[in-house]
């Protein structure tokens, strides 16, 4: 696996648009500390593009992978070697490409502006570490998308309606259902609602850090109720981790009885 993961790896790292991804981050980084002095401010600013964009861009690239390698995939099943070593290498060497351009390119203007110096350190780490987790899962769901369709367009087209749905239309069913059932108790539903968005529940862990009781919002008010802010942030944590480990297991397990 490692060695399909370090090919995978080199191979994103040679592409172009990896570095496109890199600088974009990059100059945005720039262009927000330009802009403001602030670095917790800067920091809520990038929480809410990273948010959005950040699951974009790892469910396209892992689409856009697995369909482009699929020769590749044939010739190395051909071969005395595990599936399950193939995918998971692809998708770990995809994965980690992907998060080392969100962190590297958001992390090189902060650093040359003094953030080690500043509070917004935790804050900051916290949101690196939301970016890469959230890279991660949608790649992974990306990678169980396009091993369950062939068909390229098809696939495509389930990956960005998974995208859609868990960035913009699951709000609006949870606020609709909020404002709907809002005579019953639904602080339980809330807390269910929201672990089950990868990122409704990063937005809640990074407002919990930093600990902006006004843009918390229901969610996040209810999670610092039931568990407090530092079991809320660890809570968030565990489930970020095992929305990472389930598409994982969906791998592991498609490509292992898939006929290919």
């Amino acid at each position: 696996m490692f060695k399909i993961l370090k090919y995978s790896f080199y191979d994103l790292m040679r592409s172009r648009w990896s570095y496109v991804y890199f600088l974009f981050y990059l100059l945005l980084g720039l262009v927000l500390l330009f802009l403001n002095n602030d670095l917790s401010k800067a920091v809520i600013t990038l929480m809410n593009v990273i948010i959005i964009l950040v699951p974009l861009i790892g469910t396209i690239f892992g689409v856009m992978y697995y369909y482009n390698s699929k020769e590749f995939t044939e010739l190395l099943l051909a071969q005395p070697v595990k599936r399950s070593s193939i995918f998971l290498g692809q998708y770990f060497g995809v994965s980690l490409s992907l998060a080392m351009s969100l962190v590297i390119g958001l992390g090189m203007p902060f650093i040359f502006y003094g953030i080690f110096n500043s509070d917004a350190i935790g804050n900051f780490a916290l949101l690196l570490i939301t970016g890469a987790f959230l890279t991660m899962i949608f790649t992974a769901l990306a990678f169980v998308i396009a091993l369950v369709n062939d068909n390229k367009i098809k696939g495509f087209g389930y990956a960005i309606l998974l995208w859609l749905f868990l960035a913009v239309i699951y709000d609006g069913i949870f606020l609709m259902s909020l404002v709907f059932f809002e005579d019953y108790p639904l602080d339980r539903f809330s807390l269910a609602a929201t672990m089950l968005n990868p990122i409704d529940l990063s937005r809640v862990l990074i407002l919990l850090k930093m600990d902006i009781s006004a843009l918390l919002g229901y969610t996040g008010a209810v999670f610092q109720k039931f568990f407090g802010t530092n079991q809320g942030i660890i809570l968030s944590s565990l489930m970020l981790v095992l929305w990472v480990s389930i598409p994982l297991y969906l791998i592991r397990r498609i490509s292992t009885r898939k006929d290919f």
